[in-house]
């Protein structure tokens, strides 16, 4: 339909895309409406300590998830690509850990003349090193990954890098499987980080456990976000990486070497994947060689509901999307072996109604 303003032609146009896009809109929101309403008015299922039991454990998660995507955040917000071997980088840090922890606890020593594992006898020490480890040889694997894979394809198409993440994603699940075989292994914590010991939270008509290891899991995520973010804006190195996501060849011409900088931002980054694989293990104690693929794929689902290469929406997504799996299943009224799903439908809703995520995303002149 065309209308003439002024002696000026414009056509009215109505998009399909859109129309569906908003009826979509409308039949979800109404129908969380009627659920919301339904659960905790109508016919309440769960108590208020139950609901709380749902929180905290999708703010654990959550934090987990928010390390992991932020290693997605800084390599897309210089690269310009997702590095699916991410979450498999998150993998071999708990394994770094699980050993840590395993080679300690058969290592007995003298505490208060008693003999005792030293796991138990120095638990402060004990998940420094597992850190350590763990932070080591996951920073070692993002080095590698970068010089091996990423780099000699960085003047190729977009779609050449993201084949070779996912053949290097299915490359580090093999290879651990072959390291460390394919059985499940339990972390065995110092017996401060018990996993069923925690504070007692009287919460309605029951009470809330806050176990010691949901508390070191999101304590320490707050600790590591905020410093990362910190030495991102105000350090010389961040000032580096944020010149080079803006302007390789500019940032070069500055002085700055390009390639020093991206190497050591998949150091960053796999760092941040071992710690958040030390935790993962901390807490929920499991660990085997496709522990990371869910976790990974899940962060870049955080990711990109934060708003991509933007690390404060990095991670806010991943505490939304933590809490929101947690929560989802009981809101629904759908089986909880069906978070996945749920986790992956906010990635679908993201791209239909907002691609560029939360926050939105943070993307140089020459990236748009």
């Amino acid at each position: 339909m065309e209308t003439t303003v002024s002696g000026r032609t414009t056509r009215k146009t109505f998009s399909a895309y859109k129309i569906i896009q908003t009826i979509i809109g409308i039949l979800f929101g109404g129908y969380l409406v009627w659920r919301l309403i339904s659960i905790f008015i109508l016919n309440p299922v769960y108590g208020a300590d139950t609901w709380m039991r749902f929180t905290i454990s999708g703010l654990v998660l959550g934090s987990v998830y928010a390390l992991v995507a932020i290693g997605y955040t800084l390599v897309y917000g210089i690269l310009f690509m997702i590095n699916f071997a991410h979450g498999d980088v998150m993998m071999i840090g708990a394994f770094g850990g699980y050993f840590v922890f395993e080679a300690l606890d058969t290592i007995e020593v003298n505490s208060g003349g008693q003999v005792m594992p030293f796991l138990d006898a120095n638990p402060i020490l004990s998940v420094i090193l597992a850190f350590i480890i763990g932070i080591g040889v996951a920073s070692a694997s993002g080095y590698y990954l970068e010089r091996l894979a990423y780099r000699p394809l960085r003047g190729a198409p977009r779609l050449v890098p993201l084949i070779s993440a996912i053949g290097a994603s299915i490359f580090l699940q093999n290879a651990a499987q072959l390291l460390f075989g394919s059985q499940r292994r339990d972390y065995d914590n110092p017996a401060v980080l018990n996993r069923n010991a925690g504070i007692n939270i009287p919460v309605g008509d029951g009470t809330v456990v806050l176990t010691y290891t949901g508390i070191f899991t999101i304590v320490l995520t707050i600790i590591i976000l905020v410093s990362l973010y910190m030495f991102v804006q105000r350090t010389r190195f961040g000032r580096a990486m944020r010149a080079v996501a803006e302007n390789k060849p500019v940032a070069a011409l500055m002085g700055i070497d390009v390639d020093a900088v991206i190497s050591r931002t998949f150091i960053i980054s796999g760092a941040l994947a071992g710690a958040a694989g030390v935790m993962w293990g901390i807490h929920l104690a499991l660990v085997y060689y496709f522990v990371g693929f869910l976790p990974g794929i899940k962060a870049f689902t955080a990711a990109v509901l934060g708003g991509i290469g933007n690390l404060p929406g990095a991670m806010l997504g991943g505490l939304f999307l933590g809490v929101v799996e947690a929560l989802g299943p009981a809101i629904l009224g759908i089986s909880f072996q069906l978070k996945d799903v749920i986790a992956f439908g906010i990635l679908v809703l993201i791209l239909i109604f907002r691609p560029t995520g939360i926050l939105g995303e943070v993307l140089s002149e020459d990236k748009v």
